[in-house]
């Protein structure tokens, strides 16, 4: 509500606006309660009230008032008269304290938007949305559970900036898409079926918020033989470049771009083009890199010894390499660029609490 509008009357006493706001999303759905109608209809009703009533040049909103509004706007909209009465719970209390950078990254990426692309809700109705949705979770534990106590304290966590979820659940939670998940490990077997396959999921993934982490490291690199066509393999960080290219025109949500991760091992034959694959800037924007190393590697390293590369497709050595020679290799790129990173195999494999 605006400021010109100072208290509003309700079915359970006066709503101070200097302290409240109308909360679009808990009206809409009392509408709907009332009358058949869709989710853009409905807040465009809404939308309309709230800022009808904004526009009001008087300090105390009577009950009549607000009818009168209501009544307005539903004929508007050709929408039969429903029984809409104002609830304290219609509601939110304010406190929410942005900044200005904050808010507009808000508005870009994360609001609720309506069909001309403008945001359809405040940030402090986006933090209620994702917490209504969060709460009904406690009923998969408890059938009795207080799920408005549980609503209330994530949604004061959130505008207190003390806890905030990823981004898919500010974007998507109590929304039709529903996806919570920000990370998603997708794997890329040696075969051109599959690894579309991966790619196609991949894509969904992104249109719906998540991001994607891949291991190239069971591909043949390059120039070993296909049996199936009689040719020979581009490797994997030509197939690395599709993913790239794919993401690159994807936008996740309908509000940001797809991140990947890939990871190719220190014993892939192709590991040298993998390290330097982000020298040319324009190359994997959409992309970070990862080398899975091992221990074994790190002790060649140590010892400054020569380190087998093996085809992952035969299991057979195909070269070897200076295992010190590769890990400057891997200093200097991600010197020069940031990538790549190392991902600890024997380290993760170790501490996994799930290792069956």
């Amino acid at each position: 509500m605006g400021n010109k509008a100072k208290i509003i009357e309700t079915r359970e006493g006066v709503i101070d606006l200097s302290n409240y706001s109308w909360d679009d999303q808990r009206f809409s759905e009392a509408l709907k309660e009332q009358h058949p109608m869709d989710d853009q209809q409905a807040h465009a009703i809404t939308r309309f009230i709230r800022e009808a009533i904004d526009e009001l040049k008087i300090h105390r909103i009577t009950s009549p008032i607000v009818d009168a509004v209501v009544k307005a706007s539903l004929e508007e909209h050709g929408v039969p008269r429903v029984n809409v009465s104002l609830k304290k719970s219609l509601f939110v209390r304010n406190g929410l304290h942005l900044t200005e950078n904050a808010k507009k990254v808000l508005e870009r990426r994360y609001l609720r938007k309506d069909a001309g692309g403008r945001p359809a809700e405040t940030p402090a109705q986006m933090f209620r949305r994702v917490a209504r949705h969060i709460a009904q979770a406690e009923l998969n534990y408890d059938a009795n559970a207080d799920v408005q106590a549980a609503e209330e304290m994530f949604y004061e966590l959130m505008t207190d900036l003390k806890f905030l979820p990823n981004s898919p659940t500010l974007m998507n939670a109590g929304r039709r898409l529903g996806q919570l998940a920000a990370c998603f490990v997708l794997p890329v077997e040696d075969c051109m079926e599959d690894i579309f396959e991966a790619l196609k999921n991949a894509a969904i993934i992104h249109k719906s918020g998540g991001g994607t982490g891949f291991s190239f490291s069971r591909l043949r690199p390059k120039n070993a033989m296909v049996g199936t066509t009689g040719g020979v393999a581009s490797g994997p960080v030509s197939f690395m470049s599709i993913f790239d290219q794919a993401t690159g025109v994807i936008v996740q949500g309908g509000r940001r771009r797809g991140a990947n991760m890939g990871i190719l091992r220190c014993d892939h034959p192709d590991i040298v083009e993998f390290v330097e694959a982000k020298i040319q800037p324009e190359k994997f924007v959409n992309f970070n890199l990862s080398v899975a190393v091992t221990g074994r590697f790190m002790t060649a390293v140590a010892d400054n010894s020569d380190f087998p590369l093996v085809n992952p497709r035969t299991g057979k050595t195909v070269k070897s390499i200076r295992a010190r020679d590769l890990f400057e290799l891997i200093v200097s790129a991600a010197w020069r660029t940031g990538d790549p990173g190392l991902v600890f195999l024997d380290r993760i494999n170790k501490h996994n609490p799930t290792p069956s």
